[in-house]
């Protein structure tokens, strides 16, 4: 049964009795009521016109008696007889109207007959007499009706003692109905008060009982406590409550006990990713070391590259110059054919020249790729860009030699030719051979040149990429030692966070939980 059930029942209850209580007093004050209502009318009042009635035969013998001694205004003295006579049928007759009992009606029916004969016998005949003036029979009438008047006032006197007899029974019963009325409404008072004491007794404690547990729960779980088994098998709205108190202790226990094994697991992984970006961080520092060492080398290559590439330009632009003048002396040299013959050996070293310049720009290439390969990888390897800077250098101090030597044989030439001028008009065509070479040699060191020039932009931009890499590792670098910082405070937090969990009480059951989640979860401790 629900409290609302309960309640229901006790407010019925009293309403019931509140009812029964008030109906049963109603009844009796109507009973009381009618008695009152009935000794006023049938006793009190019937009283009354019995008095005016004695009263007025009272006053008919007076007068019929004054009649006899008095002898002036007989008519007046009859008229008031008469009138004496007339009220006491009416209040007689009044009373005749009025609820009567058996024996009321035998008393009345002797008084009636008293009257008709004290009338018949008496008081006609004296009004007759008054009037007439005889004084003789009225004083004769007057002392009968004295003994006319005793047999009228017995039934009556009866009639009276029977008003007042009635009265005080039905006094005496209005009595024992009130008395039966107050014991009976004092039962119903205390049967009503013991039952509704009882019912409230009943309920108070059907419902504190309850509460107090469910309090008792409350406190427990408010203070950590979730080892209570809360039982409940009401169903009424504290039995609602405390199940609902059951689930909320569930529902609590099962969060407590994941935030416990979550944290436990956070503490761990925390300090396990702590320590990864400590060693992060130091691997981190020492790769930004290399970088910082490897574009220093890279300046340093990049600066010998330039060196070279100037040096190539000079090369060609010297190439230039004496393809011009090889082309200026194949002119004069028409008329000094015959003398060529005897610088075919500087010819010959020329051509030697030629070629060491040729395998100086080939290995330059191949030098180059192998700078670009070197600056790929980088790291410790990147030693390698000075060897490749030493070779550089030394080529292009070849390829100077060469040219200058280039210049002292074309020089050497001129001058020969000047003195054999009469002797090489037959090697005109060998001169143009040889200007031909030489611009094929102005536009091999011009590929050298460029080729140098590609060189030293690549490098550059090497060397800005391993300039960038590095930034980017500083901020690595800080960014590992914010995120070391982070996880040591994340340990820390879950810590505090574990001892705060700590403080609820689990079953033993519950307590294992955690351990089992870190056991069925190894990978979130890697």
């Amino acid at each position: 049964m629900s409290i609302k059930q309960r309640l229901l029942l006790m407010i019925l209850l009293i309403s019931f009795l509140l009812l029964s209580l008030g109906g049963y007093s109603l009844v009796n004050l109507h009973h009381s009521n009618q008695s009152l209502k009935s000794v006023y009318e049938d006793r009190v009042v019937a009283l009354g016109r019995l008095d005016s009635s004695a009263r007025s035969m009272l006053r008919t013998q007076w007068y019929l008696s004054l009649a006899a001694i008095h002898d002036g205004a007989p008519a007046a003295m009859a008229d008031e007889l008469r009138g004496t006579m007339q009220r006491t049928e009416e209040t007689w007759r009044e009373y005749t109207k009025t609820s009567l009992t058996e024996r009321e009606q035998q008393l009345m029916r002797q008084v009636q007959a008293a009257i008709d004969a004290l009338n018949a016998e008496i008081y006609e005949p004296g009004v007759k007499a008054v009037r007439a003036g005889d004084t003789a029979l009225v004083t004769s009438l007057a002392q009968r009706s004295k003994t006319a008047y005793e047999r009228l006032r017995v039934p009556l006197n009866d009639l009276v003692q029977l008003q007042l007899d009635v009265a005080q029974q039905e006094f005496i019963e209005g009595q024992q109905r009130y008395t039966t009325t107050l014991w009976l409404s004092i039962a119903a008072v205390v049967m009503g008060l013991g039952g509704t004491a009882g019912l409230g007794i009943w309920l108070i404690r059907s419902i504190s009982a309850p509460l107090n547990y469910a309090v008792e729960v409350a406190h427990a779980v408010a203070q950590g406590d979730l080892t209570h088994r809360i039982d409940s098998t009401s169903q009424d709205e504290v039995g609602q409550l405390l199940g609902a108190l059951r689930e909320m202790n569930a529902g609590l226990l099962g969060i407590v006990s994941k935030v416990r094994g979550g944290s436990e697991l956070i503490s761990t992984a925390s300090g396990e990713i702590a320590n990864g970006n400590l060693d992060l961080s130091s691997r981190t520092e020492q790769q930004a070391s290399s970088l910082e060492e490897t574009a220093s080398s890279l300046e340093e290559l990049t600066s010998t590259v330039k060196q070279s590439a100037a040096n190539a330009d000079h090369a060609s632009e010297m190439a230039s110059r004496a393809a011009s003048a090889a082309a200026q002396g194949g002119q004069e040299v028409q008329n000094v054919v015959a003398h060529m013959s005897s610088i075919q050996g500087s010819s010959a070293k020329i051509v030697e020249i030629i070629a060491v310049i040729d395998s100086i720009a080939f290995q330059t290439n191949i030098l180059a790729l192998n700078a670009a390969v070197e600056a790929a990888r980088a790291g410790e390897q990147g030693r390698g860009f000075a060897v490749v800077a030493t070779e550089v250098r030394t080529l292009a101090q070849r390829s100077a030699a060469a040219a200058k030597e280039i210049k002292t044989l074309i020089t050497d030439s001129v001058e020969r030719i000047n003195e054999g001028s009469a002797l090489v008009e037959g090697a005109g065509n060998t001169m143009h051979a040889v200007v031909a070479s030489i611009a094929n040699v102005r536009d091999l060191i011009g590929e050298i040149s460029a080729a140098s020039r590609e060189q030293t932009a690549g490098i550059e931009q090497i060397n800005e990429a391993v300039m960038q890499m590095d930034s980017v590792t500083q901020q690595n670098a800080a960014l590992v030692e914010q995120a070391a910082a982070a996880a040591q405070s994340l340990e820390e937090q879950a810590t505090n966070l574990i001892v705060t969990v700590g403080t609820f009480k689990l079953p033993a059951e519950a307590s294992h939980r955690p351990r089992q989640l870190a056991q069925a979860n190894p990978a979130l401790l890697t």
